[in-house]
């Protein structure tokens, strides 16, 4: 029973990190454009905001993918 519950959360850590991390990417293309189109006298406050996003979403697939959120199990 225990057995079947960690896998079920572990099966739910990963379509968790899965969709994050496409987020990531998306986000990560968005700032890219926002500064592709700043120069270096213009930093939007999107830019900025845009950035901060980011890091606090790495940060929560950073402790997802260690298992952090799940009471640190990891299923091989």
């Amino acid at each position: 029973m225990r057995r079947d519950m960690e896998k079920k959360a572990n099966q739910q850590r990963q379509a968790e990190l899965k969709r994050d991390t496409e987020k990531l990417l998306k986000l990560s293309t968005e700032l890219k454009d926002y500064v592709d189109k700043t120069n270096e006298n213009i930093l939007s406050l999107d830019v900025v905001k845009k950035a901060e996003e980011i890091e606090r979403l790495a940060h929560s697939v950073k402790m997802k993918m260690r298992g952090d959120q799940y009471g640190g199990t990891n299923l091989p």
